[in-house]
């Protein structure tokens, strides 16, 4: 069980990512996802499906998400694409009252913080039976398309919220996202996988906390 330090005592605000970190990423919810970026941009560029996906992954990891690399190489619209591939199947998502209980007991304020949009945010959180405890969602629209990591966004959620980021944590599953929090002074929590490409950065000292389970970590937090 991971050994909480001190400073989340003082925690007014705590910022939540959503893909794979308020759910198990073993629910493969993100796996239609991916899979829906891959035939949007398959027929948006009149591409075979196997190009597509290249090109989708290059994107990922050359500007930080997708849409930013449609966006900037082929000057698309997002929201046909962002209403596109957040067209899923929720109902895969389980029940989760420990979560649920979790994010009761946590005192302050919760907000999401996603690459994502408001919609699929509020679908998610929905179907998990936990969006009432947040009190905003900053999605991919709020952040003017700019997404994780880049900093920008970060000042404008903590001025949209009225943020100390002093006084804020921030869960993420991806590590490198974690950084500008970190150099805002957020403390950062690492919500562990096994994807290499959300374990990027993991291992650098802008990590305050790393879990491997979600609920068990706040659980531990709210006693």
């Amino acid at each position: 069980m991971l050994e909480l330090k001190a400073d989340l005592s003082e925690i007014e605000t705590w910022i939540f990512d959503l893909d794979n970190t308020l759910y198990p990423r073993e629910c493969e919810l993100f796996t239609q996802i991916d899979k829906r970026m891959g035939e949007y941009i398959s027929r948006y560029l009149a591409v075979h499906f196997d190009d597509a996906r290249h090109i989708q992954k290059l994107f990922f990891r050359e500007f930080g998400t997708t849409m930013n690399g449609l966006m900037q190489v082929y000057k698309m619209e997002p929201a046909p694409f962002l209403d596109y591939v957040h067209d899923i199947d929720v109902s895969l998502l389980p029940d989760c009252p420990e979560l649920d209980t979790a994010l009761g007991n946590l005192p302050g304020r919760k907000v999401i913080y996603t690459n994502g949009s408001v919609r699929h945010a509020e679908n998610v959180a929905g179907k998990l039976g936990i969006l009432h405890h947040f009190d905003g969602i900053f999605d991919i629209v709020a952040s003017d398309y700019q997404p994780k990591p880049a900093p920008a966004p970060y000042d404008i959620m903590i001025r949209t919220f009225d943020i100390d980021p002093t006084k804020a944590a921030m869960v993420e599953d991806m590590a490198r996202n974690l950084k500008p929090a970190f150099d805002l002074g957020m403390t950062t929590i690492h919500v562990e996988t096994d994807e290499d490409w959300a374990r990027a950065e993991a291992n650098d000292t802008h990590i305050h906390h790393r879990t491997q389970d979600l609920v068990e970590f706040l659980m531990v937090e709210t006693r």
